[in-house]
């Protein structure tokens, strides 16, 4: 269910986007305007993020296998760093030609278009939006995260660039580069930090404290539990496979310490963020 869901998001994404893009597109053959040509790329740079999203969630939604013991869900994140590095790419060339159009004093013919087809990206991507966003919360999914923070900020986006075609229509136009280059580095930034994100899993970054404290509580409810040592934590997709020792009392049966063992597992299984525990038992 979760990733059908994600699947649909995914779509979604693309068929708007690609909308957008195209009438983007024909609004900068109209006025040849830059801000309207950094919205085109960065729709562009959303159909892909899109498919990414597309692709990566149907890998990780594959089973575990004799040569992947603990699933694909990285896949999630493989795709989500694809996706940061195209952004930063087209933030990169967006910056050079934003910057040339204000040193060469670049002008361009107004047209009711370039004001319909902002207002019309606004719509479709608040909608995208609140639709992905609500979804990657309650299914925990950096693909769609990554994709909301990108909706979100397109709809910003592009309210600076109505700003600046506004403004033009008065015959100022140096905003629309300095707005070619807001979007710019709008789109760096958020780049920079899907790549983080991505890359703390695909290094295997520990889980978060306020979870780890979380699984503590559960093991110290049991008395007979007298240390935890070891704690392990390791990404598998968009959730964590942990191990750690405890340390019980050595006169006590082996049944009878792996029993507590096996009720703290069935307690862990409950964790949303938990795909695996593994208690080693060590008598003292």
């Amino acid at each position: 269910m979760r990733f059908q869901k994600v699947k649909i998001a995914s779509i979604w994404g693309i068929v708007a986007n690609l909308f957008l893009f195209l009438i983007k597109s024909f609004a900068f053959t109209l006025a040849a305007s830059q801000s309207m040509l950094g919205d085109a790329l960065n729709s562009l740079g959303d159909v892909f993020s899109s498919l990414m999203t597309f692709i990566g969630n149907k890998i990780a939604s594959k089973p575990s296998d004799e040569d992947h013991n603990l699933g694909h869900g990285k896949a999630e994140y493989i795709y989500a760093m694809l996706i940061s590095i195209v952004l930063i790419f087209v933030s990169l060339s967006l910056f050079k030609d934003s910057f040339l159009a204000i040193i060469n004093k670049n002008t361009y013919e107004f047209s009711i278009i370039l004001i319909i087809v902002p207002i019309v990206t606004i719509i479709i991507k608040l909608a995208l939006y609140f639709y992905t966003n609500k979804l990657s919360k309650s299914l925990n999914n950096l693909l769609l995260k990554a994709n909301a923070k990108d909706h979100f900020n397109d709809a910003i986006i592009t309210s600076i660039n109505l700003l600046a075609i506004i403004l033009s229509y008065f015959g100022i136009y140096f905003v629309d580069g300095v707005v070619g280059i807001l979007i710019a580095v709008w789109i760096f930034i958020s780049g920079l930090k899907i790549f983080k994100e991505s890359y703390d899993v695909l290094m295997d970054k520990a889980i978060d404290e306020e979870t780890k404290e979380r699984v503590l509580e559960v093991v110290n409810k049991y008395k007979e539990v007298k240390q935890v040592t070891h704690f392990n934590a390791t990404p598998v997709g968009y959730k964590y496979q942990i191990s750690f020792t405890i340390s019980v009392d050595g006169n006590m049966t082996t049944y009878a310490s792996h029993d507590i063992a096996n009720k703290i597992e069935r307690e862990l299984e409950k964790f949303e963020e938990i795909y695996l525990t593994v208690i080693h038992v060590n008598p003292i």
